[in-house]
């Protein structure tokens, strides 16, 4: 089916050739002409504007918006809330505030226009790994788009199944796509699911920062060790109960590095990770870890260690997110 991509940065445009190659027609436009030029090279339609985007496909349309949360991404449903047709749907796949959905659905829905949020989570490895999709909004219209999130997800992989599931053979989770409720809900899972990562990576890179100074001369010389971190990296991810993907990364990014030199330390947080501690507060949950991995990245940006250093080495390799190393 069509798709009209807004926004070819290192998720949108991954993802329409990921797309594409499922067999799905991709139309795409970028404020950046040399990225819809990059596409078109791929076999994306491109487009001169967001208004030629929107003349080129055949409605019933779908358009996936893949840009920052904030302003541009207001901006942008505005403009297509003025542009396109009754029974068209919008699609938000960035990592907006789950409470502007339910405003941009209100304001969509005025003019018959479908909305639909979908967190996404791949990172750079979405191509060829696929993108796990949270999901949110009306049922018609996530049912008409089902062919676009199929291709777009993981599928079952070579995952084993999960016990007791027996009762769920209709649910598309075994898949890596899930429609979690209405206008909203994906983006809220999609916050939390943030949250779980910051708390996570910092755990990964405080256990490693332990191991790591266990070589200082302040420790006594007997219990004082001389650890390979990627080496303990490497094992840890066979069998061992706490093997993931960020662990895959964290060992990739100490044997290419074991200093993790040309990581500056100072941790940015995008978003996510904030909404999430404010739900917390509203439903009084005692997020604990997941604040206390928050404000470490705050607390990153005034100095830094060597934990600081691999929370940016994982950063980078599941999103791409390049630190700006201070001097």
């Amino acid at each position: 089916m069509e798709l009209g991509m807004i926004g070819l940065g290192r998720m949108g445009g991954n993802m329409t050739r990921r797309l594409m190659q499922a067999g799905h027609t991709c139309f795409g436009w970028d404020a950046d002409a040399a990225k819809v030029k990059a596409g078109a090279a791929t076999g994306l339609r491109g487009a001169g504007s967001l208004a030629g985007l929107v003349r080129a496909m055949t409605p019933p349309r779908a358009l996936w918006v893949m840009l920052p949360a904030g302003a541009i991404t207001d901006q942008t449903v505005t403009a297509l809330a003025a542009a396109l047709d009754a029974n068209d749907i919008v699609v938000d796949g960035g990592n907006s505030f789950y409470q502007d959905d339910l405003r941009h659905a209100a304001e969509l829905r005025q003019r018959g226009i479908h909305f639909i949020d979908c967190g996404t989570s791949g990172g750079v490895w979405g191509l060829e790994r696929g993108y796990c999709l949270m999901i949110g909004g009306d049922a018609e219209p996530v049912r008409r788009l089902d062919p676009i999130f199929r291709s777009l997800a993981p599928g079952r992989g070579d995952l084993p199944e999960t016990a007791h599931r027996e009762n769920r053979a209709n649910s598309t989770a075994e898949l890596g796509y899930l429609h979690c409720g209405p206008a909203g809900s994906g983006h809220f899972v999609k916050m939390v699911h943030n949250g779980i990562e910051y708390g996570m990576m910092q755990a990964y890179a405080e256990g490693m920062q332990i191991l790591h100074r266990v070589s200082d001369p302040a420790i006594p010389e007997p219990r004082r060790y001389q650890l390979d971190l990627a080496d303990i990296a490497e094992v840890w991810r066979r069998g061992s109960v706490i093997a993931s993907w960020l662990l895959d990364l964290t060992a990739a990014a100490l044997a290419q590095s074991p200093d993790l030199s040309q990581y500056s330390g100072t941790v940015a947080d995008s978003g996510e990770g904030r909404w999430t501690i404010l739900a917390a507060i509203e439903e009084s949950v005692p997020a604990t870890a997941l604040s206390h991995a928050l404000y470490n990245r705050f607390r990153s940006r005034e100095g830094h260690n060597f934990a600081d250093k691999l929370l940016s080495a994982m950063r980078a390799g599941f999103g791409g997110h390049q630190e700006i190393k201070q001097s």
